[in-house]
């Protein structure tokens, strides 16, 4: 089997696994994320999830449980971000939990390319891969529309194109995913991915991405 498709592979096992046999979660709180949002988040991602700025991603639209699960990554460490610990410190899993279902509620107002010259290959990497290299085709996690599979992959659609490529460059790097823990397995997958990526096919993978709908 080639190592393009142990990485499918491997995004459709964790994809599974997000479905366990726990008890039912309480209901979200929407009043109290969004007082939270209001308060806390507004400053790098609006009121309504979609940011004024391309270094902090857009969340409306975003999977509920995947922003629950990486809120619990910056308070637990998994994802290292000063800024984003100090805002998660307070939060409880219920907390977490409302916010994502608050977020997932809005609505995305969505992007364009800012590159039309990058589309092409950002579809083709997108859709396809890169067999000669083992990079699987995108969509095999975040689906052909980029909305992602919850809970364990996120939206990408929509998501702003400087944000896309500095996580992909995080993962190469091993700034994230590779927690000494392990805790962030999805993660792992996606730092076997980018490492196998070219910068110029990071950029235009992100570019297109941004004009998915």
């Amino acid at each position: 089997m080639s190592k393009r498709w142990v990485l499918v592979a491997a995004c459709a096992v964790l994809g599974a696994s997000g479905a366990r046999a726990d008890e039912p979660a309480a209901k979200p709180d929407l009043g109290k994320a969004k007082q939270i949002v209001s308060t806390v988040c507004v400053a790098c991602h609006g009121t309504d999830g979609n940011s004024a700025s391309s270094a902090n991603p857009n969340l409306a639209g975003q999977g509920a449980a995947y922003i629950a699960l990486q809120l619990a990554h910056f308070k637990d460490g998994t994802r290292s971000n000063a800024v984003m610990a100090g805002m998660a410190a307070s939060l409880t899993p219920e907390d977490m939990r409302s916010l994502g279902a608050y977020f997932n509620q809005q609505k995305p107002k969505g992007l364009g390319a800012k590159d039309p010259s990058l589309v092409s290959a950002g579809q083709k990497l997108y859709r396809g891969g890169n067999s000669a290299t083992g990079v699987p085709a995108c969509a095999a996690c975040h689906s052909p529309t980029g909305v992602g599979i919850p809970a364990r992959y996120p939206r990408l659609s929509g998501q702003y194109s400087d944000y896309v490529l500095a996580q992909l460059q995080a993962f190469k790097s091993g700034q994230r995913g590779m927690d000494k823990a392990g805790k962030d397995v999805d993660g792992r997958v996606m730092t076997q991915i980018a490492a196998r990526m070219s910068d110029p096919e990071m950029r235009a993978v992100a570019d297109y991405v941004a004009g998915l709908h």
